[in-house]
């Protein structure tokens, strides 16, 4: 028996989204749909990934959405407590800077 993905985003902090369970392609529209209005008005300075279980390319899509969305409001968003598996792909794809994680 599989147990479906399940993605909760919440606002533990002014100007914190928090994620925790599964940031994959079965959450993935769940992500955006819960976290990009916050973060095109620009309330969001960062996105703690700390309760992220697990994680896909998918999961990367959603993270540069939400960085561009919050970029085009003139905001910068700083993600901490990066997966290790985002950080791979990330590294892979080439796309470290757009994240904010490049060195």
């Amino acid at each position: 028996m599989t147990t479906a993905a399940q993605l909760t985003v919440s606002a533990p902090a002014p100007g914190v989204l928090a994620m925790s369970g599964a940031l994959v392609f079965a959450t993935a529209a769940k992500a955006l749909a819960d976290a990009r209005p916050a973060v095109a008005r620009g309330e969001v300075t960062t996105l703690d990934l700390t309760g992220v279980t697990a994680s896909d390319s998918a999961g990367l899509a959603v993270l540069l959405a939400l960085r561009r969305a919050a970029q085009a409001r003139g905001v910068t968003v700083v993600i901490t407590s990066l997966p290790a598996t985002l950080l791979a792909l990330a590294q892979l794809g080439e796309v470290e800077d757009l994240l904010g994680i490049g060195t």
